[in-house]
Order: structure tokens, then sequence, then C-alpha cells
């Protein structure tokens, strides 16, 4: 590793660190939290979220008293529920193991459920200042280019070769510092596109630099198949404009969130054959209004179209409109109701 790598390192950190709410805090129930939140979710994206979270739960005990659904609608549109599934798991388990005081050990900490080497590390590091490495996206990027490393971009072997190059570094200076200030230059400096070789403390060292390879660094999965989805959903009204809604709960998108009755399909469905569907379960309906909406995921893109109809009933289960902003729904789902009525 280049000399001095760490000390040139915090140095620039000092004085160009990213200015982040969870920065602030040394509270490992605020790291974790943060930490979650921010898996597969943009600062920017994830910022609010985080800070809307903390007001909400400003402990683990008042985030275990909470109920999924109060937690799953603070996280609407988010995106990979399952995290925040376990995050109720977790804090319950902390609540009654752990008389409420978030552990910031990584021996106890990945041992509990949605918590892994990487968020275990980052939290110990910053709260106990061990010495455990952090590697995500940023420093992975990093480390590819300044020694040519040509492993496929998340696979165990760049995780243990980037470890066990940073590991006698890593006991230089402060641990967390160490770890925020690698991701804040992945970041900020060698971006996986905008990179900024040019004002580079460690141009002069990277390998990739030298060979002119820095745009084709890391090595990535080739290009996942994306699949199509159809999804037909029925807003059926009944006479006092009431619909029904029901929690999803197949191991599939949208774990535990709330939905409009679903018809999936492998094609678009005509009018007719909306029609011809509802008809078998109601006997008099009237058609009101169609919506259409295109959802991107990171391996489907969702077409959805939402079928509004009215109905010579009454639900006994019936929500009103305005009701429904009490439940969490997949973003898709929740930009539609506006438009019911």
């Amino acid at each position: 590793m280049e000399n001095n790598f760490a000390k040139k390192l915090i140095e620039w950190y000092k004085i160009n660190q990213r200015d982040l709410p969870w920065r602030k805090t040394n509270d490992p129930y605020q790291i974790w939290v943060s930490e979650i939140i921010l898996q597969q979710t943009r600062i920017d994206q994830g910022t609010p979220y985080y800070l809307n979270f903390t007001e909400k739960f400003p402990d683990v005990k008042k985030l275990a008293e909470s109920t999924l659904n109060d937690l799953m609608k603070v996280c609407q549109g988010i995106g990979y529920y399952s995290r925040i599934v376990n995050m109720h798991k977790c804090a319950k388990i902390v609540v009654s193991e752990y008389n409420s005081n978030f552990p910031s050990k990584y021996d106890e900490l990945i041992n509990l459920p949605g918590i892994g080497d990487y968020t275990a590390s980052a939290i110990s590091s910053i709260c106990s200042g061990e010495s455990k490495m952090v590697v995500d996206g940023n420093v992975i990027r990093l480390f590819s280019r300044l020694y040519n490393l040509k492993y496929q971009q998340n696979s165990s072997m760049m995780k243990k070769t980037i470890k066990k190059i940073a590991e006698i570094e890593i006991l230089k200076f402060k641990s967390g510092d160490f770890n925020q200030a690698l991701m804040d230059y992945g970041s900020m400096i060698c971006s996986p596109k905008k990179y900024k070789c040019d004002i580079c403390i460690f141009s002069k060292s990277c390998e990739a630099f030298k060979l002119d390879i820095v745009d084709k660094l890391p090595v990535k999965k080739k290009n996942i198949s994306i699949s199509q989805r159809f999804f037909n959903y029925f807003i059926v009204l009944d006479k006092s404009s009431k619909v029904k809604i029901h929690k999803r709960k197949e191991k599939d998108i949208w774990n535990n969130l709330y939905e409009f009755e679903l018809l999936e399909t492998n094609n678009k469905i005509s009018f007719k054959e909306a029609e011809s569907y509802l008809k078998e379960k109601h006997e008099r309906l009237s058609f009101k209004k169609k919506h259409q909406v295109s959802h991107k995921l990171t391996h489907q893109v969702l077409s959805i179209d939402f079928w509004i109809f009215e109905v010579d009933e009454v639900f006994k289960l019936g929500l009103d409109i305005p009701s429904l902003n009490n439940y969490p729904f997949p973003k898709p789902i929740f930009s539609i109701i506006s438009k019911i009525q």
C-alpha cells in the first residue's frame, strides 16, 4: 500500500467530509438506523427517511413498541422492505435481551436479525472503535482501481483482498474515521463515472490510472435479465365509495405492504377481459376509469393497470378513501389513491 495512505486519507477527510446527520452522533441505535436505511438507497434519497425515522422512533424502545404497519408507513417508498421487517425484529430483541441498550460490539451485533458483516463492522468501528474494515461499493471501487483488482465487484474474494490490503492501515487511526473516509473518497473522488483523477491524491500510485483503465474497474457482473410483469389492480367502490384492501403476504415484492385486488397476467388485458373478471364476483358494476403506471425495480419492470369500478353493494369491511393514507402501500399504488374519486 502507498506510503502514508491512511494519513493522507484522514487529512483529506478532515477537510472534505460530507455533512451527514448520522455523523453527528456515536449512538449505535442511530448509526444502525442510518446503515439499514442506506442499504440499496442513495444518500440523497435516504437522508429524509433517516430524519423522519429517528423523529418518529427516537430510540430502540419506541421502535419495538410500534406496529409493523407503523414502521412500514414511515418507510413507504424506500423499497427492499425485508430490511424494515428485520429492523422491527431486531428492535424487539434488543429491548428484551439487552435492556433497550443497543449493542455496539461486533460479536453481539452480528447475531441480530438483518445485521451482516458490513453493518456490524460499521457500527462497531464507529461506536466502539473496533478495528473492523467496512467494504461497500465505494471502497470496492477505490481499491479495485488503486490495485488493479480484477475480481468480480461484490465477490467474497474481492472483499477479502481489500481487507487484507488495508488491515494494517486501519490500526493507525480511529477505525470509524478511516472507514467513513474511505466511503467518502470513493463517493466524492473515485466515483463510478465522473471520477476525478485530476485531483485524486493517490493518482500517482493508482494502477488503473497508469494503465488508463479507470472506467473498466471494478469488474461488474454480466447484465442481469429483466423480467416484465403485468399487474391489474381492481379498485372497486361500493355504494358508500368504500374499497377493500389486503396485506401482501407472498414471498414476492412488497411483502407486508397493502394493495387492492390483484390479477397478474402474462400480457396486458382488454377492458372486456377486466370487466368479465369482475362480473364473476359482482352482479351489477359500472366502469369508472382506468390509470396506467410503469414501475421499474432492480430485476423487474411492472406494467400496472388500475381498473376502477363501482358496484351496487355495501362492503362489510370497506374503507373510505381518506383512511387509505393510514396504510403502507407500494409507491406506485399510493400514487394512484388521490386519483380514485
